[in-house]
């Protein structure tokens, strides 16, 4: 559950981030209402046949140059730019500026800006906007805290048309179910029919345990933003994802005793690999919850 703070108890740093966010997604809102008007708008497809919007665009550009005037030192990679000589980079900006292009064009307003500040493979800081929801959620944790486990904990940063903005910061919900006692899990699931038969698998694994679900359908880095707020338990991903759809939201989810894990149970990495593409994944809200789902993996390797 989040509380409301005062805005000075942001760290400068996080404020200026939300400040860029706060006018990019005021460019993406735009660009979404004029889609639904019907306006002149244009949407292409890039190599791999996934769509790109002018609003993607619009706000990649935005965002790349706020990052290079606020840092000017460190490289940015997006998914809207270039990639050549990022294996050179340690530290720099990740972002997806629309994730959930699919979702603004199918007018689900289920998408997000997705940005994370990553050093050494970590997200150090990580990001996520939801334009249309006026809001988004930031953190700032070390490597050094990350694996001392003495994490800041998340910030949910909002606003609204006349420009008044509201601070409330993450606290541990001590009625907050035990998945362990009560074996009630909420898994986001795509708001699309499945592209692999794994989905199903993993559900049928999950009844042969006597353990009861239930499907949350929800799109882009949202999900992540659901499971901050404690609406979804799991996330589970056997379809192709990129670093920049999981970088921020991994950093959120570690700042609340979560993770991002592979199949082998190992939590992802960043600019480690040839490929920019992530590999299958679960996200957990909470890491103990492994517990009751390693066998279903155990059986897979």
């Amino acid at each position: 559950m989040f509380v409301k703070v005062a805005l000075e108890q942001m760290p400068q740093n996080l404020q200026q981030l939300c400040d860029i966010l706060q006018q990019a997604s005021a460019i993406i809102v735009a660009e979404y209402e004029r889609y639904q008007r019907g306006g002149q708008f244009q949407i292409d497809r890039k190599s791999d046949n996934s769509p790109v919007t002018q609003a993607d665009l619009k706000a990649h550009r935005f965002i790349s140059q706020a990052l290079a005037e606020l840092t000017p030192k460190l490289p940015l990679l997006s998914e809207e730019g270039e990639h050549n000589e990022r294996h050179q980079w340690q530290r720099f900006w990740m972002l997806d500026p629309l994730d959930g292009t699919k979702e603004f064009i199918d007018q689900t307003g289920e998408f997000t800006i997705n940005l994370s500040l990553i050093e050494n493979g970590e997200s150090v800081i990580s990001a996520i906007a939801v334009p249309l929801m006026s809001k988004l959620y930031i953190v700032e944790n070390s490597i050094v805290k990350k694996h001392q486990q003495e994490m800041q904990l998340p910030y949910r940063y909002q606003w609204n048309a006349q420009g008044q903005t509201e601070l409330f910061q993450f606290q541990h919900d001590p009625n907050q179910n035990d998945l362990n006692n009560d074996k009630s899990i909420r898994i986001a699931m795509s708001r699309r029919p499945e592209r692999s038969s794994r989905y199903q698998e993993f559900l049928d694994y999950l009844t042969s345990q006597n353990i009861s679900y239930h499907k949350v359908n929800a799109g882009s880095a949202y999900k992540f933003c659901m499971m901050i707020e404690g609406e979804i338990d799991l996330y589970p991903r056997f379809h192709p994802t990129s670093e920049w759809d999981t970088s921020a939201g991994q950093g959120l989810l570690q700042s609340i005793g979560g993770e991002v894990f592979d199949l082998s149970h190992r939590p992802f990495r960043y600019n480690q690999r040839t490929s920019l593409l992530n590999g299958q994944f679960i996200a957990l809200r909470d890491v103990g919850d492994w517990v009751l789902i390693d066998q279903f993996f155990a059986n897979l390797n």
